[in-house]
């Protein structure tokens, strides 16, 4: 069969899901070949429903015309885009890569069969958290439709089936409906358990706590079910804290692990009978999750089978419990009996210690398919929600998770090479430059998955900032990290931890640009991984600066101090420049409110502890360090007040003293 500009389509009863899935189609359409897309009765391609299938198969028929069966709206949809990457080649990520498909006159398809085989796992799909890039890239807020619609297409091409459309986002949001209308199941945050708004929102006068307000609570999750029972929806049981932080932490009376697990169970119990009087064989799933594993491990609570209970990974795609803190138990989360099973599982996190949100997971590929590998082996493949962040930084592991989600397993070699010919332009040398950075990133501890994303710089630099002009004597937020030792320890930890990823990722830098020739100077390999090399890059530089400025403070060395501190800043707004360039075209104030890793706050930091050290060192008149280091000896000996120059901003100053003090290191900086 020939599929050409005058080919004809009929898409049978078109129902608001199906109606989006046609549309993609005919923009894709219209892509290929320059002509609309044409619906007649008597069509070249006709989509037929057929209830013998299996849900969300489709079966292909060529001959000389196509015949195109599904089973129900999301078949249909799957059907849809299969056409668009298959037969008119618009790939899956066509719009995160900027890889437009072809101008073609006609497409040879072929004849025979073709049936879609079922997924691996059940119930697939992303967790569009942290989104506050989403949030700067549209002028609207909550994020527009227009955002939301390619988020979602996206999540489709790749197979995916269900999504949580982003966290504690206004209500008056588009995010929900426009899921729901494009054939997804809706899901839930752990936080947000059947989707009801945050207690502290409806009531933010009420203390949130469940046994002083048990019908409050229910008012809120009886609200939800109301609005959501006719939907397709994965109903998320629970009871967690507000703010995404256990709920003993506001209300103190449940100190023990038994009276914990007895609340979560009361409440759990509550809100599965409240959905089971509206909705019928609801599907429902119980995240354990940090203190929620340890409480099921430890035998304090029991959960229903009928339930999916999904284990979650720690934010670094280990699977085992998260960090919180500077507790880190490390409790395998994995299941150990038979039973209905899911994960919950991160290629982007966000925890203000090292996880990575505006960069690629630190661990490489090769981890991330063995911990997968090991939860489908162990049960645990009946639910997979993936923690997307905000996609554009995260393609390579979202490609990824999403073979894996499809067949449970994937070739790592063939994965990198078919990434390489899709975005790279076939460069081996530019496909490389991703294995290397799994290798370059930062290994902060003894564990395989202690390797530290961007948010370790500009976390820490605020930190060490407020410990330096606050005066403390050791900070135990970073224990984490460092164990339990004096500051000027801890900045020592960190000058050494990043004095060696300087010199990694600087190397790495270079190969990426010699690569970006091969790539034919490709927007996507330069907005994606050189800009993300270039964050970790001046991310270390900066706290490698700031440690050493701390050693020139203690030696009461104060015009160093502050050339470094000042070095410091440089580096950090020179990290928010870059981030400012690649907002080309589509792009525009993609990385505007980059609110979690903050590297402009981090510049902030620094900037207003460089002015704290000028003013005990050359305040109060700002002058002492121009006369001494920088005004010409005669001039210096014959001045008088009256004719003192003009005050100097800070930048300048610095770039004045570095000369006349460190001229031997004057090209270092």
């Amino acid at each position: 069969m020939e599929l050409n500009g005058k080919t004809t389509f009929s898409f049978g009863n078109q129902t608001i899901a199906i109606n989006n899935g046609v549309r993609i189609l005919r923009r894709d359409f219209q892509k290929v070949f320059g002509m609309p897309l044409k619906e007649v009765e008597d069509a070249d391609v006709r989509f037929v429903k057929d209830e013998t299938l299996l849900p969300e198969q489709f079966a292909i028929t060529l001959n000389r015309r196509a015949v195109i069966r599904y089973s129900d709206e999301l078949a249909a949809i799957y059907a849809m885009v299969h056409i668009s990457r298959e037969w008119l080649g618009v790939d899956d990520f066509w719009y995160w890569t900027q890889t437009e498909p072809a101008r073609k006159r006609s497409i040879d398809i072929g004849e025979g069969e073709f049936v879609k085989p079922p997924e691996r796992v059940r119930y697939r799909g992303w967790f569009v958290n942290d989104e506050v890039c989403l949030i700067g890239w549209s002028e609207d807020y909550p994020p527009s439709a227009k955002v939301w619609r390619i988020v979602f297409e996206t999540l489709i091409r790749l197979g995916g089936n269900m999504v949580i459309p982003g966290t504690d986002l206004p209500r008056s949001g588009e995010h929900y409906h426009i899921a729901s209308e494009m054939g997804l199941y809706i899901t839930h945050h752990h936080t947000e358990p059947l989707g009801a708004q945050m207690f502290l929102r409806a009531y933010p006068d009420k203390t949130p706590s469940y046994g002083e307000h048990p019908d409050l609570f229910e008012k809120l999750w009886q609200d939800s079910i109301d609005a959501n029972k006719d939907k397709k929806v994965i109903w998320t049981l629970g009871f967690r804290g507000q703010g995404d932080m256990p709920f003993w932490e506001s209300d103190p009376k449940y100190v023990t692990p038994e009276s914990r697990a007895a609340l979560i169970r009361k409440v759990i119990d509550t809100q599965y009978k409240m959905i089971c009087a509206q909705v019928k064989d609801p599907v429902c799933v119980v995240y354990l999750y940090g203190e929620i594993t340890e409480l099921y491990e430890g035998g304090y609570l029991e959960l229903p089978d009928e339930f999916i209970k999904v284990w979650s990974d720690n934010g670094y795609g280990k699977m085992v419990t998260r960090r919180q803190g500077n507790h880190n138990p490390r409790v395998d989360s994995l299941p150990k009996e038979p039973g209905s099973h899911g994960l919950y599982y991160h290629i982007t996190f966000h925890d203000l210690q090292a996880s990575s949100h505006l960069t690629l997971l630190a661990n490489p590929p090769e981890m991330v398919r063995a911990e997968l590998e090991k939860s489908f082996e162990a049960g645990a493949d009946k639910f997979l929600l993936l923690n997307c962040g905000n996609i554009r930084p995260h393609v390579y592991m979202l490609d990824l998770v999403a073979r894996m989600w499809k067949d449970g397993h994937v070739d790592i070699d063939k994965f990198k090479e078919d990434f390489r010919d899709r975005f790279l332009k076939g460069s081996d040398d530019a496909i490389n430059c991703y294995t290397r950075y799994f290798e370059t990133t930062i290994k902060y501890g003894e564990h395989e998955d202690d390797r530290a994303g961007e948010e370790f710089y500009p976390h820490t630099i605020r930190r060490f900032c407020t410990d330096w002009m606050s005066g403390a004597k050791t900070d135990e937020k970073l224990f984490w990290a460092t164990g339990e030792i004096p500051l000027n320890e801890q900045f020592e930890w960190f000058r050494e931890k990043c004095t060696g990823a300087v010199s990694g990722f600087k190397s790495l830098l270079g190969d990426c640009e010699e690569a970006a020739w091969e790539t034919g100077n490709a927007p996507f390999f330069r907005d994606n991984l050189i800009l993300q090399v270039q964050m970790h890059l001046g991310g270390a530089e900066a706290l490698n600066l700031l440690c050493h400025a701390r050693n020139f403070f203690l030696e009461d060395k104060m015009p160093e101090c502050f050339i470094y501190l000042s070095g410091a800043a440089s580096k950090l707004y020179q990290i928010t420049d870059l981030m400012k360039a690649s907002e080309h075209g589509q792009w525009k104030g993609f990385y505007s409110c980059d609110w979690l890793s903050n590297f402009h706050s981090a510049w902030y930091a620094v900037d207003a502890l460089r002015k704290y050290v000028r003013m005990i060192s050359d305040g109060p008149h700002l002058f002492t360090w121009y006369k001494n280091y920088i005004m010409p000896e005669m001039e210096r000996l014959i001045y008088l007040e009256n004719t003192q120059r003009r005050t100097l901003p800070d930048d300048e100053l610095a770039d004045k003293l570095y000369h006349a003090i460190m001229p031997d290191k004057a090209n270092e900086q």
